[in-house]
Order: structure tokens, then C-alpha cells, then sequence
């Protein structure tokens, strides 16, 4: 098993910056794609930012330029860096790590940016 725990949300008014962490425990061995996604109610979860094992990354078109994911292997933990802020990033973010064929998500942490 695999578990996963975000930390780092809170709120900030626009064009603030926060960062967000996922500490990975468990059976870490093997885990590949490490990414956050966010979701606010009513809509589909969305993807934000994938970083691979070899530390590939890609972000979605809202965040490009903004936003910075990065991982600690030594720590097994996974960041997402978060500038330029505004109040279409409100949500709830979840971090999701896949080992093998099987895909892990965080308990999720709230971001909420004020205009």
C-alpha cells in the first residue's frame, strides 16, 4: 500500500504564491508518475502537473508558466510550486503518485485564492 499526505494549502490573496508538498510512505519502491491534480465542486477533476520518474514534467495550459512541480526521490515527496495566483486556482488539490498499474491519491488539501 501506498499513502499519501498533502500539506501546504491555505489562502492567499491574488498573485500570491504557495507551495504545496506530498510525502509518499508505504511501498514506495517502483513509483513512477507523480502529479497533482485540483477539482472545484460541480466540475471534473483536473489535471495539473505530472513529473515522471526521470523528472519529466507537464503541465496543464491554465498553469503553464506559473506553476512548478518537482520531487525529492530521496524524501519521496513531491512539490508543486505555486506563483501568479488568482481566484480561478481555488480548489481542492490532490496529489496522485501511480506505481505499477495501480494509481494512489492524497486526502486532498483546499487553496483559495481572494481576489
Amino acid at each position: 500500500q501506498v499513502q499519501l499526505v498533502e500539506s501546504g494549502g491555505g489562502l492567499v490573496q491574488a498573485g500570491g504564491s504557495l507551495r504545496l508538498s506530498c510525502a509518499v510512505s508505504g511501498t514506495i519502491f517502483s513509483i513512477n508518475a507523480m502529479g497533482w491534480y485540483r477539482q472545484v465542486p460541480g466540475k471534473q477533476r483536473e489535471e495539473v502537473a505530472i513529473i515522471s520518474s526521470g523528472g519529466r514534467t507537464n503541465y496543464g495550459d491554465s498553469v503553464k508558466g506559473r506553476f512548478t512541480i518537482s520531487r525529492d526521490n530521496a524524501k519521496s515527496t513531491v512539490y508543486l510550486q505555486m506563483n501568479s495566483l488568482t481566484p480561478e486556482d481555488t480548489a481542492v488539490y490532490y496529489c496522485r503518485v501511480v506505481r505499477g498499474l495501480s494509481a494512489y491519491w492524497g486526502q486532498g488539501t483546499q487553496v483559495t485564492v481572494s481576489s
